[in-house]
């Protein structure tokens, strides 16, 4: 009675006058998962996830999430339906998955409804803290607890995580602390013969990179770069501008006020011993850089708007990681690299030209870099373990 009351007060206060219905693709063909994720971070090992279920059992993914995401081969992304229960019928009419996998915490109660109606199985993975989606507030008596108790398996990121689920209403035989799925990985490619070329041009110089770095920023990157350089005269900074009109500007400002040699990229100028600052084309090659520096700082993370790529990129490619206050999208991320002592976090542009000189010592940058890599590379137990339940399920026999 309670869950009936709830999920009518819920429907009733997340009624739209108008609601725009997406074009949807036709359905594949074939077995189909459908997963969801509220967000990009959450996304992220759901891909994993999916890539594996394509690749190795030919069933095609269904991947919805608010935020936009690439497609991938066999994994169709859309947005989630709005949370009605008009529309929730008409997006499982349409797309007739054969099992559901929320992840994060994500409650879409109408969505949820439909899908619990329809007998499909339902797994909760990568679990932090049950929630309705945003503007989901109010008070709804057992809405919450009536949809928890249909999920066949809660896999929870840890034991506060596991807590907060048994206590909201998941059967607690179905509530289990699992850790994190394997993500995506964040390993950018690059063209092997320009990385040996420009690794016998650097010899054994010390090097870090400013990635996706915003005018906002030059002035406490080239400040850093002044400090740095009275510890290790042979340090080349590598600069890869936000803003590829930035390229000339910066590089005069270099070149005149702070009297160093600049080379540029895109003019195909060498690298010597002399060059102090090498200026990369903006946005390009990152892949080629992160290899080639063993310390990155995170461009629009300390003076611009936010973070600008994210930081599981050169963690992924063995470089240790400098960010500031502003996180951006990754905030999930840098919590994560942060609690593993993989990252080092700076609040100013004189924290920053502090940690960098404490990082060109190269057992401190390695030990950081190898715990970043720890972070972009740890879960594959358990995306092994889920993928397992899903076969067994669909296999009819979970």
């Amino acid at each position: 009675m309670a869950y009936s009351l709830g999920l009518t007060l819920y429907n009733l206060a997340n009624r739209r006058e108008a609601v725009a219905v997406p074009d949807r693709p036709a359905r594949p063909a074939g077995r189909l998962v459908w997963m969801h994720a509220p967000g990009r971070d959450a996304a992220r090992s759901l891909m994993e996830l999916s890539r594996r279920l394509y690749e190795e059992d030919g069933v095609t993914v269904l991947l919805t999430c608010a935020d936009p995401l690439p497609g991938r081969t066999g994994i169709v992304v859309q947005p989630p339906p709005s949370d009605l229960p008009a529309l929730a019928a008409a997006f499982l009419d349409h797309w007739r998955p054969e099992i559901a996998i929320m992840a994060d915490g994500e409650l879409r109660p109408a969505l949820l409804h439909e899908v619990i109606l329809r007998k499909l199985p339902l797994l909760m993975v990568g679990a932090r803290n049950p929630s309705f989606p945003r503007g989901g507030d109010g008070w709804f008596p057992g809405l919450m607890r009536g949809l928890l108790a249909e999920f066949r398996a809660v896999l929870t990121l840890d034991e506060p995580s596991a807590r907060a689920f048994r206590k909201a209403g998941a059967s607690p035989s179905a509530v289990e602390v699992t850790g994190k799925l394997e993500e995506e990985s964040a390993a950018l490619p690059c063209l092997e013969a320009e990385r040996e070329a420009l690794t016998r041009q650097l010899a054994t110089r010390p090097v870090w990179l400013a990635a996706a770095l915003p005018e906002a920023e030059e002035g406490a990157i080239i400040a850093a770069h002044r400090t740095a350089l009275r510890l290790a005269h042979r340090l080349l900074l590598i600069v890869v501008p936000q803003d590829a009109t930035r390229v000339g500007p910066l590089m005069q400002r270099m070149e005149k006020e702070e009297g160093w040699s600049v080379a540029r990229r895109a003019e195909d100028e060498e690298l010597d011993t002399e060059t102090e600052v090498y200026i990369a084309d903006a946005g390009s090659e990152f892949g080629l850089w992160y290899r080639l520096a063993p310390i990155t700082f995170m461009g629009g993370s300390l003076g611009g708007s936010g973070c600008l790529r994210d930081p599981l990129e050169p963690a992924a490619l063995g470089s240790a990681i400098l960010y500031g206050p502003r996180p951006g999208p990754y905030g999930t991320t840098f919590g994560r690299l942060g609690a593993a002592r993989a990252a080092r976090a700076v609040g100013s542009a004189t924290d920053l030209a502090e940690a960098l000189g404490d990082l060109l010592s190269p057992d401190r940058a390695a030990r950081l870099a190898q715990a970043a890599w720890a972070v972009a590379s740890d879960g594959a137990e358990v995306t092994e373990r889920v993928l397992t339940m899903i076969r067994r399920i669909m296999d009819g026999d979970g």
